[in-house]
């Protein structure tokens, strides 16, 4: 009887296979949940197809814990109970939570457990924002946020929005949208180019130019092709990409602003949500 590379025979055409046991399969299932807690969550998703070994110990809260961001347990409310990690990490991916008083909205990335947040317009500073003739606050039931700044009727827009990076994930590529909706098509902003700017305080912002609904003639179009366009959600509202930052430490300050003052038109129809911030997809 010879045995070599997993397939051991038996003489004649008779052969036995025997599958090659991986390195794994003789460690304990704590050491296994050890070493899947250094990979991700899609990893640990995959490495429970392996094996029932693989499979009990991607269930292990070793694994989980390690993908929730260190301040997770401040983050969720005490009326909330899970039955273990991985069901407290898929909950914070599909369910984003209010923190802040309800002025931010917080959830996981799924794939990576990157952390994402949206702040809402009460934590931005907005021209006209407190004159009701301008500004009003109005509730959405599919907003995350219990109110939300609809545009009356400005001539001078400018929103700006800012937060400490110890929100977002160290060493991670973000991208930063506004999210929003129209009314009526926009009069007077949903066709402009609006200035946007993303950046750390004390470092170059990146710039560029944003439409909230766009251009209705084709030659127009053309001519301002290099302006952002919006592009609807899942969940029904619209996004513009207002650019991208580095989130390297926790100590630094994000500043965002969304700008049109050359336009004499007044503007109105624009319902605000928030800005939200989302690791950047790799293209």
């Amino acid at each position: 009887m010879a045995q070599e590379h997993g397939i051991e025979s038996s003489g004649g055409d008779g052969g036995v296979i025997v599958p090659r046991l991986s390195p794994f399969d003789g460690l304990p299932e704590d050491c296994i949940s050890k070493i899947i807690s250094f990979t991700s969550p899609r990893d640990a998703c995959v490495a429970a197809s392996v094996s029932k070994t693989f499979e009990s110990a991607v269930r292990c809260d070793t694994v989980w814990k390690k993908f929730l961001p260190s301040e997770y347990e401040s983050l969720i409310p005490k009326s909330r109970v899970f039955l273990s990690k991985k069901e407290l990490y898929f909950a914070l991916c599909n369910d984003p939570l209010l923190i802040e008083d309800g002025k931010k909205s917080f959830w996981l990335e799924k794939a990576n457990g990157k952390k994402c947040i949206m702040i809402s317009p009460k934590e931005m500073w907005i021209t006209w924002l407190c004159s009701p003739q301008y500004w009003q606050w109005i509730s959405i039931p599919e907003a995350r946020f219990e109110k939300v700044a609809e545009l009356l009727n400005v001539c001078w827009f400018e929103v700006l929005g800012g937060m400490s990076t110890r929100y977002l994930s160290p060493r991670t590529r973000y991208s930063v949208y506004i999210v929003f909706k129209t009314k009526h098509g926009c009069p007077g902003l949903g066709d402009i180019p609006v200035e946007v700017k993303v950046g750390l305080v004390g470092q170059e912002a990146s710039q560029r130019l944003i439409h909230f609904v766009g251009p209705t003639d084709r030659r127009r179009d053309r001519e301002i092709r290099d302006v952002t366009r919006p592009k609807e959600r899942e969940d029904g509202w619209m996004e513009a990409e207002l650019g991208e930052l580095f989130s390297e430490a926790s100590c630094d300050d994000v500043e965002v602003s969304v700008v049109e003052i050359k336009s004499p038109y007044w503007k109105r129809g624009l319902i605000i949500q928030g800005i939200e911030f989302r690791p950047t997809k790799n293209p």
